[in-house]
């Protein structure tokens, strides 16, 4: 059995990422983070026009037809270029519930969900509608059907909002196995998984550029066991990640399970990776001015949502238990 992607799901990885070194540098992030972006950036626009926005939806429908399988590398491009817009709540979480995607395709209406548990909702100020849950199940809510609040984030480019919504409001959306909050897992522990490589790429190719006492510090052995032990954690992390939406993509018993495991080992390499960039770069590292900042700050939010790794270890070890 051979246990690799296809050459079709790393040519649409590969597409993706070569989309996002044009159109989402770490300047068109800053300018998200510093409120000059009002509207979805052009990064946002070129993934809807290239079909990336609906790859888990049916081809009758206007999408790729694909399954989670496709998009978890996608969605790890995503994560290594920050990406402003919520595109997992969007892509992975409500394309798949919709019955209409007129417009949920074409890049000019962006569809934020909050977590399972959480009135929170990325992209508020961005959104035209929201997926909201409650003890019923899941809703889908228009923009004019809810009251927004604007919250504080460590990471501005999210624009996180609190939503109030009526139970009573908005049209109930079919999930009876809970498919869209694994979904959301997957594709959160996706973006941990590009955020660990990225912040990794920016330290080996600090220490190699920086000079002490005449030579990179990345010759020195206390360098090279940070940046030894991060690599580690991502190497841990990612199978466990691609299981998770190899499992949701082949309708596994256990994907929740799944899902679980690689949110919790993501969530770790990510914050890990962080602390170690931190370490490697010195002072500069804690420079607003300084790019290190947009990625490790997006880790710490994304790391913190949909559960952070103990509670997903609890809910693991409930299973076993």
């Amino acid at each position: 059995m051979r246990f690799a992607f296809t050459e079709d799901q790393i040519a649409l990885r590969d597409a993706t990422r070569d989309l996002l070194a044009k159109e989402c540098p770490p300047k068109a992030v800053r300018a998200q983070w510093e409120g000059e972006e009002p509207g979805p950036s052009s990064a946002w626009r070129a993934l809807a026009e290239m079909g990336v926005l609906g790859v888990l939806a049916p081809e009758s429908l206007g999408g790729l037809g694909l399954s989670e399988l496709d998009l978890v590398l996608v969605l790890e491009e995503t994560g290594y270029f920050a990406l402003p817009e919520p595109i997992v709540e969007h892509a992975a979480v409500a394309v798949p519930l919709l019955n209409d995607l007129t417009t949920a395709l074409t890049g000019t209406e962006i569809i934020s969900a909050t977590a399972p548990n959480s009135d929170l909702a990325p992209g508020a100020t961005l959104a035209h509608s929201f997926v909201v849950g409650d003890e019923n199940g899941l809703a889908l809510v228009e923009r004019g059907q809810v009251e927004i609040g604007l919250c504080e984030s460590v990471d501005q480019t999210r624009s996180l909002g609190r939503i109030k919504w009526d139970s009573k409001s908005g049209q109930r959306l079919d999930d009876p196995r809970g498919k869209g909050q694994a979904r959301g897992l997957v594709g959160i522990s996706s973006q941990l998984v590009g955020l660990t490589r990225r912040m990794l790429d920016m330290t080996v190719e600090y220490v190699i550029e920086r000079q002490q006492f005449g030579v990179p510090v990345g010759s020195f052995q206390a360098v090279k066991h940070h940046l030894a032990d991060a690599r580690i954690a991502l190497e841990f992390a990612r199978p466990l990640v691609y299981r998770a939406a190899w499992s949701l993509a082949t309708d596994d018993p256990d994907y929740e399970v799944h899902a679980s495991m690689a949110k919790a080992m993501a969530s770790d390499a990510a914050l890990l990776a962080g602390r170690k960039a931190l370490q490697c770069h010195g002072a500069i590292g804690y420079s607003f001015e300084y790019d290190l900042h947009l990625f490790m700050k997006r880790a710490w939010a994304l790391a913190s949502t949909w559960g952070d790794a103990r509670s997903h270890r609890s809910r693991l070890a409930q299973v076993i238990l």
